[in-house]
């Protein structure tokens, strides 16, 4: 069973652990009393928000000048506390990418923020108080398509994926320093846009998961990042790209690939012995961008087109599969909260539908704004970033 988190904290992409899933009860029918704030932010991105006490971080980009900037948000009034401002390379990427598509991670101590261009990759530290304390260059970043990898806070480290369209690598750095704690080398054939997460099956050490066109899923050693195993499971005659980002169900791994006008695939492996084997595979209405969502025993793929499959996650046997929304492309990715799933379209509206198992859209809530984010919740809100806001929706 997934476990439910009711945290102040949405440390990382999809919020803790990944999971992408909350206990706090969020309205269904939004009205103008649901909308507590909505602050402008000082240019655009498609990164999502995470929080940490009373503090909503995000990283946002002047599409002219290629400046970055790293932001910080009171999380109960929307006042901008901090912005930090960084020169950075102007460079062409995909038209539905944007130069600040990267989420940042937090902890207690730190907000961690990354953006690549063709020249570097930086990977940035500041205090919650808004002082730089580090920033470490971990070389160039080559893909058309222009960055997006999201770090994630482990232990004592930063991990990121530094998969791409050149010479590649995983690397983790040590986080009060910045200084390389490993760099384990890729043979990645294209820039990839998933977010590690943190997995642990019975009778096992912890590893980390990465997914990748070429590699297929992987489970790497946190501490020294050594490959444990590697299972290629995506189709390698012709390219495609790993988006969406890999999950956990119980004992099971699960990852998704594909191509945006060709196969897509979502695979779950289970542990054998000190390998991995595939127990299933989906290739049809399967996600490109947006990460599957794991709530109870189902498995949700919420595909960019809106149309929504309901999969018994332990066995991949699908329940059902419905066109959640007749216009409208996604770009984030699925949340629950107290229940229900929540997921906005690239025209800003907020698709509420119920997480029990059950077909039925409960709602529809328009932000009339454009929106290829995916949402933060803590505080009993959900936090809301769209082309030009971050807005505060709760009770």
């Amino acid at each position: 069973m997934m476990p439910l988190f009711a945290e102040e904290q949405w440390p990382r992409f999809r919020g803790p652990q990944g999971h992408g899933v909350s206990a706090t009860k969020l309205p269904v029918q939004w009205t103008d009393a649901h909308f507590k704030w909505k602050t402008p932010l000082p240019a655009t991105g498609h990164g999502s928000p995470v929080v940490w006490g009373e503090q909503v971080f995000l990283l946002c980009a002047d599409e002219k000048t290629g400046t970055r900037s790293a932001v910080a948000i009171h999380a109960h009034t929307g006042k901008t506390v901090w912005t930090i401002n960084y020169e950075a390379e102007h460079h062409r990427h995909h038209k539905e990418n944007s130069f600040a598509s990267s989420t940042p991670a937090a902890d207690a101590d730190r907000v961690y923020f990354a953006w690549g261009t063709p020249k570097s990759l930086k990977l940035t530290a500041v205090s919650h108080a808004g002082k730089q304390l580090w920033q470490s260059d971990l070389g160039p970043v080559k893909g058309g398509h222009g960055f997006g990898a999201s770090p994630i806070v482990y232990g004592d480290l930063i991990v990121l994926n530094n998969d791409q369209d050149g010479e590649s690598s995983l690397i983790a750095v040590h986080k009060a320093t910045g200084k390389i704690a490993w760099q384990t080398p890729r043979k990645s054939k294209r820039l990839t846009y998933s977010t590690p997460i943190p997995y642990k099956a019975p009778g096992r050490d912890e590893e980390l998961i990465f997914t990748n066109w070429t590699h297929g899923i992987t489970g790497v050693d946190p501490q020294t990042g050594k490959v444990k195993w590697e299972n290629i499971v995506f189709n390698l005659s012709s390219p495609e790209r790993a988006i969406g980002s890999p999950i956990v169900a119980g004992d099971l791994v699960i990852g998704t690939c594909g191509f945006v006008t060709k196969l897509k695939h979502i695979v779950a492996l289970r542990p054998k012995g000190n390998q991995m084997e595939e127990v299933w595979r989906i290739e049809k209405s399967v996600p490109h961008i947006p990460t599957p969502l794991l709530l109870g025993e189902n498995l949700f793929l919420w595909n960019d087109q809106g149309i929504v499959t309901c999969v018994e996650a332990d066995t991949g046997k699908i329940h059902w599969s419905e066109r959640a929304v007749r216009s409208g492309r996604f770009f984030g990715s699925p949340v629950a909260a107290g229940g229900n799933i929540y997921c906005i379209d690239s025209n800003g509206k907020t698709i509420v539908m119920r997480g029990d198992g059950k077909f039925e859209i409960l709602a529809v809530n328009d932000l009339d704004e454009r929106c290829n984010s995916t949402p933060a919740i803590a505080h009993n809100r959900m936090y809301i970033r769209t082309y030009g806001h971050l807005i505060a929706v709760g009770q």
